[in-house]
């Protein structure tokens, strides 16, 4: 045996044993797998990776492939004495390890050992060791089966997130089910969500964890039997046909294309907008496999909304929806309270029907209406909704509108950056600076704005203070606009609070909040803390009690 073999085989032998050891040490293993019915064990995939001067091994692959100072090749085996030397040892030392562990919770029912290992031709792949536990893998199916049959099928009550991280997975796990039945499996995928769709917050985690399964089985299983991968870290991963691989050539290996289907729709209707994207690839490989489905959902959308409720023409207007995209096209022929009325009725139907609320309007009118707030997109679905607060005669309805596409972390798709903004924005804006009828509009609006994301609620609440003043009405509505501005925002209203009653609604509004509230309030107003302590040391009577008050309100001054 070389110097150079013995060395890679004494660091590669460390590593291993390294991560045996730091696991074995873990009190919590068999806590861990009475959390649920679902899992039988906790680890079930081990990566060596191995370049000269470092050597790991990990759960997962970590992806450190970066290898900038080559070192000579001398300093490396070649791929032939990796494989035939390096490899059969390090893969008995992971057997002798994992051979007394098998049937405890640390082993889950199948344990695979897979190697990156730098040689002198390059990035040499290699599987060590692959092991089933028989035993556990029948053990685990029944438990599937029986939660199935008395959670899902029988089930009346919501189920938890945790039962379907596990069980999204273990429904594509070929070692589980070598039969796909897509149908069968998207049956309880559907299930799950409707069980706990009384529960909106995890409602999401369990359509995530659907996602992230059949996304996973798509990347890893399916696509790879027809197209070769390109991936990368800076773009999305590029499909190549393979040679041979002609659309529609194998019925039998297609079968499972409408899981892929299916999961293409959750990606474009619930995943986060950036990753929409990789539902329309999914999409796009379906047609090119030979799916008719899919070419009909790329020009007429899922299938989901029946005919009249994604196409509606008359004399007035044209309106055609499609949830794939996520757009609704709009061609007014009659610039009418009447024609913008069918068409907000139309809008507003689907989205309270599942359509997605980051969607974006393509509009043919002869008007160009936008709103008098800085930093709005002019897009056409601004323009849409500032063509209909044109018409009195529907600001009901634009009201209607806008609380039913309010969605939390939804942005209309066809802002982004700065000029980013919650669905209903347009129509909610427009409404509140029309008439203070519609401020508690705004004050449900701010709540649900994710200032992280979204900033024109800064140039929003300056144009409405701006439109109906500062007074005993619109303070609260003001405060709450606040709350949901970002850091950046800064009201020139300083004046209106020498009145004593003004600055006494104020500090009504603010008396309770958390203090970080409070001052990020009196921040927007004032600027930093010193000036409003300077205004207070200067003030009489009542308005200096008022000024001391908001500060203390406001917790201590950061030093």
């Amino acid at each position: 045996m070389s110097t150079l073999q013995e060395q890679i085989t004494a660091e590669m032998s460390a590593a291993i044993h390294a991560w045996f050891d730091e696991r074995l040490q873990r009190t919590d293993l068999q806590q861990s797998v009475d959390r649920t019915s679902l899992q039988v064990g906790i680890f079930n995939d081990f990566m060596l990776d191995y370049k000269p001067g470092r050597a790991t091994a990990d759960d997962i692959d970590l992806g450190l492939d970066c290898d900038d100072a080559r070192p000579t090749a001398s300093a490396r085996l070649d791929d032939a004495q990796m494989r035939e030397l390096v490899v059969p040892q390090l893969a008995a030392v992971v057997r002798a390890r994992l051979a007394p562990l098998v049937d405890t919770p640390m082993i889950d029912y199948r344990f695979t050992c897979r190697g990156k290992f730098q040689t002198a031709q390059g990035k040499l792949h290699v599987t060590l060791l692959e092991h089933v536990n028989d035993d556990k893998r029948q053990d685990l199916l029944a438990r599937i089966h029986s939660y199935v049959e008395q959670r899902l099928t029988h089930g009346s009550a919501p189920t938890t997130p945790l039962e379907t991280f596990f069980l999204a997975r273990h429904l594509l796990d070929g070692l589980l089910f070598p039969q796909l039945d897509a149908a069968w499996t998207i049956a309880q995928y559907e299930r799950i969500q409707a069980l706990n769709k009384t529960q909106p917050d995890t409602l999401a985690e369990h359509r995530h964890d659907i996602i992230r399964a059949i996304t996973q089985w798509a990347e890893n299983v399916f696509l790879p039997q027809f197209y070769d991968r390109a991936q990368s870290a800076y773009r999305a991963t590029a499909y190549t046909l393979k040679a041979g691989a002609a659309p529609g050539a194998d019925a039998q290996a297609l079968q499972p294309i409408d899981l892929l289907l299916y999961g293409a729709v959750l990606i474009l209707r619930h995943d986060a907008s950036y990753a929409k994207s990789k539902g329309l690839t999914f999409l796009e490989i379906a047609r090119e496999l030979g799916s008719e489905r899919a070419a009909r959902m790329l020009t007429d959308g899922s299938g989901t909304f029946g005919d009249d409720a994604i196409h509606l023409k008359n004399a007035q207007l044209e309106c055609r929806a499609n949830d794939v995209f996520a757009t609704i096209t709009i061609a007014i022929a009659d610039e009418s309270d009447s024609a913008y009325a069918q068409a907000l009725a139309f809008i507003t139907h689907l989205l309270d029907h599942g359509f997605p609320k980051s969607y974006q309007i393509k509009l043919k009118s002869k008007v160009k209406q936008y709103l008098p707030v800085k930093g709005l997109a002019k897009s056409d679905t601004h323009r849409f909704f500032a063509n209909a607060l044109a018409f009195p005669a529907l600001h009901a309805a634009l009201e209607t509108y806008a609380r039913a596409a309010m969605q939390q972390y939804e942005f209309y798709a066809d802002t982004e950056g700065e000029k980013n903004c919650m669905p209903g924005s347009y129509a909610a804006f427009g409404l509140g600076l029309l008439d203070a009828r519609y401020f508690p509009l705004i004050q449900h609006y701010m709540a649900q704005v994710d200032e992280e994301h979204q900033s024109v609620q800064d140039a929003y609440t300056a144009a409405l203070t701006a439109q109906h003043g500062v007074t005993p009405d619109s303070i609260p509505v003001l405060v709450t606009c606040l709350f949901a501005c970002t850091d950046n925002v800064k009201l020139k209203i300083q004046a209106d609070f020498e009145d004593v009653e003004k600055l006494a609604c104020l500090l009504r509004q603010l008396q309770g909040m958390q203090d970080y509230l409070v001052e990020h309030v009196l921040y927007a107003i004032w600027g930093k803390r010193e000036k409003l302590d300077a205004l207070a040391r200067k003030a009489q009577g009542r308005r200096q009690e008022l000024l001391l008050a908001l500060i203390a309100a406001a917790g201590k001054a950061d030093t």
